[in-house]
């Protein structure tokens, strides 16, 4: 019973997270049509920012930012907040908002430029990120948005460091746990329950090596490609385990199987009717 238990809970994390970066990945906020934008930071276009060339963050430095409006629908259109932010996994790790006051008659085009200050932001992120430039109506829903690639010249001491070293850590346990669990034969006996005791290992190691690629900036892991990473490493490790050959009991586990009424026979001598021979 408490070797099934310890399985079962083994396999409880990673279904969890897993149910987590899905649902994560459903996310998305709906933009209204009709609107359309332009931007650019510091003379560049925001469009233009992709993973070969993504937008240059520094912390500390102070950003220029233009927004151009066209408002293609019959009514007026009020702005009343730009956000630049930064998300990975639906989690937003950097985010900068700017309250404005702008009204866009139907059918008019409006501009609004102001200086953006990058406080903080060495604290909150690092490495390639996907962002989003977006203008907020007086409802507080979105009304138009920009993505783009974010490089982010942040700590490996952020908030989204630590998230990073956080799931290192937890998949060296789980690899830890997993491999004194071969070693000792504690592996269960059932195909299913080792592959489930092996997926969390395999888990781990697609997210860790998705976050290394964003801090490394070799490319930008977006919700698809942390999902695609963490999904195969799962995989192969769940047929690993399910594919390894069933553990063998040890000599211990086989005494402390034994009946005790076998063992107090094998162990008591019989001796003949008149007792012992001196």
């Amino acid at each position: 019973m408490t070797a099934r238990a310890n399985g079962i809970g083994h396999a409880v994390w990673p279904v969890l997270l897993l149910l987590v970066l899905l649902w994560t990945a459903a996310q998305a906020g709906a933009r209204p049509d009709g609107v359309d934008m332009t931007a650019n930071i510091d003379g560049r276009d925001v469009a233009t920012a992709s993973g070969q060339q993504p937008m240059r963050l520094e912390p500390g430095s102070t950003v220029q930012i233009a927004i151009a409006l066209t408002n293609n629908t019959g009514a007026p259109l009020q702005i009343r907040q730009v956000e630049l932010a930064g998300h990975v996994l639906g989690l937003s790790f950097f985010s900068y908002s700017t309250a404005v006051e702008l009204t866009i008659a139907p059918g008019k085009s409006e501009s609004l430029r102001y200086r953006l200050e990058l406080r903080g932001l060495a604290g909150q992120a690092t490495g390639l990120i996907g962002g989003e430039l977006a203008v907020y109506g007086a409802s507080g829903a979105a009304v138009a948005a920009i993505p783009m690639v974010t490089d982010v010249r942040g700590s490996l001491w952020s908030v989204y460091g630590l998230f990073g070293i956080a799931l290192f850590v937890l998949t060296a346990l789980a690899f830890a746990d997993a491999a004194v669990a071969v070693a000792r034969h504690r592996l269960s006996a059932n195909r299913w329950q080792r592959g489930l005791r092996m997926l969390a290992p395999g888990l781990g190691i697609g997210l860790v090596f998705a976050f290394t690629a964003s801090v490394a900036r070799w490319w930008v892991p977006d919700t698809g490609l942390w999902l695609a990473f963490a999904g195969v490493a799962a995989a192969v490790s769940f047929l690993l385990g399910y594919a390894s050959p069933t553990p063998e009991p040890d000599e211990d586990d086989l005494d402390d199987d034994a009946d005790p009424d076998d063992i107090e026979s094998a162990d008591t001598y019989r001796f003949p009717a008149g007792g012992p021979t001196p």
